[in-house]
């Protein structure tokens, strides 16, 4: 397994992990197979979606505030209950097929951490 350690700086964030998951994936010696990104958090998740186009993870977040706004009257006495939703509308893992050493993603496709009770020191899982 490998840890990689993201830092973020404001309270919603999609962070791009990609290349950061890409070579995790090589320290591993994965040639092919599959690896499983996992956060271990309960307000923050992980997702796939374009990275090409940052006005898409911008209407993300602005879609999930919509849905799940931060101030709701949520019963959660630490006041980050809509973080903890988000977390888990967007899960806590992905799965990624490997091919040649190489991440198999789509052409327009990234990996994101997504933060939602920043900012914080973070750690993603990376596993085969």
């Amino acid at each position: 397994m490998k840890q990689l350690e993201v830092r973020t700086r404001a309270r919603t964030e999609f962070v791009d992990i990609t290349a950061a998951v890409g070579r995790a994936a090589t320290e591993l010696g994965l040639e092919a197979g599959a690896v499983t990104v996992f956060v271990p958090h309960t307000t923050a998740g992980v997702t796939i979606n374009e990275n090409a186009d940052p006005d898409v993870i911008r209407d993300l977040e602005t879609a999930l505030e919509r849905i799940v706004p931060w101030a709701g009257g949520y019963r959660h006495g630490e006041g980050n209950a809509a973080a903890h939703v988000k977390a888990s509308l967007m899960g806590a893992c992905v799965r990624v097929p490997v091919r040649a050493g190489r991440l198999q993603l789509g052409t327009w496709q990234g990996i994101y951490f997504c933060e939602f009770d920043g900012p914080r020191n973070r750690q993603v899982w990376v596993t085969t």
